[in-house]
């Protein structure tokens, strides 16, 4: 049997390893540590016995307790729409309109249409709804097809030139390019230009005003402020859809862009296009 060394300046037993002339000492683990890993792998065995942990070819151990992190999401969904089940009956029941006249079905309503906008509307209007090419800013006091309540609540539910759905918002311009001549796009465009204080060519302007009664007053109207019953934008503001300048101007006369909305009555029922509409007209430009 080998006499055991000790480390002279400890006084501590080594273990027989050395290496360039420092040896390794036997100091063994502090109780407490060793008593703290020995409590782990105990835990680590009744939490194995009591929930679900160990994988398997199609899930894993269920535990005798049974528990299951996606039965506790639901227990808590089932009280969270308990609790609102009373205001959402409210709002079903009542007029888009009356809801606003309610301060506290106000209150739930915009907090759960802004829950249901930015799953559903954020991704074309943006997540603070300011809009981008193409998809209108619903901050402004701009509005397509009105900005009252109940015109916002119509459009939400039946979209715009939606085929789907009978009741769809319907307004097309047609392309002039298939009928005027380039020159005359030109003009008209110019003098769009002219009305919102864009750039342009003032030797246009005359011509284009003409051209812009004859072919463009009956929707945009007279003042070119747009018409909401047929969807027709005002064109003498600084807020242009497809791009502010003579060029996009010209492509949309000649060959409009026309944008299709979803209608979300069906998909996401009568309570939520409700509160998607408070939240809309709550954003600041709501009529």
């Amino acid at each position: 049997m080998s006499k055991k060394e000790i480390d002279e300046i400890s006084g501590v037993e080594t273990t027989g390893h050395e290496w360039d002339g420092i040896k390794e000492l036997n100091t063994p683990m502090p109780r407490w540590w060793l008593w703290t890993f020995y409590g782990t792998i105990v835990w680590a065995v009744i939490y194995c016995v009591l929930y679900p942990a160990i994988p398997l070819i199609n899930g894993a151990t269920p535990g005798i307790l049974g528990y299951s992190s996606r039965g506790e999401l639901a227990k808590t969904v089932a009280v969270a729409d308990e609790a609102k089940a009373e205001f959402v009956s409210q709002i079903e029941s009542m007029d888009v309109g009356a809801v606003l006249e309610n301060p506290e079905l106000t209150r739930f309503a915009v907090a759960g249409g802004e829950s249901a906008f930015k799953v559903y509307c954020s991704q074309c209007h943006g997540a603070g709804a300011a809009g981008a090419p193409g998809y209108p800013n619903l901050n402004d006091d701009e509005w397509l097809w009105g900005g009252s309540i109940d015109e916002i609540h119509a459009t939400i539910a039946h979209g715009v030139r939606y085929d789907a759905d009978e009741d769809t918002r319907i307004g097309e311009m047609p392309a002039f390019g298939e009928f005027m001549e380039r020159d005359q796009i030109r003009a008209t465009a110019n003098y769009v230009a002219s009305l919102s204080g864009l750039e342009h060519n003032e030797a246009y302007v005359e011509e284009g005003k003409t051209l812009f009664e004859e072919n463009c007053s009956a929707c945009h109207g007279e003042d070119a402020g747009g018409m909401t019953d047929l969807g027709a934008p005002s064109l003498n503001d600084a807020i242009w859809l497809y791009g502010g300048n003579v060029e996009a101007i010209s492509a949309q006369i000649s060959k409009p862009q026309h944008g299709v909305m979803p209608a979300w009555q069906d998909r996401l029922g009568d309570a939520t296009v409700k509160q998607l509409a408070v939240y809309v007209h709550s954003l600041g430009g709501g009529q």
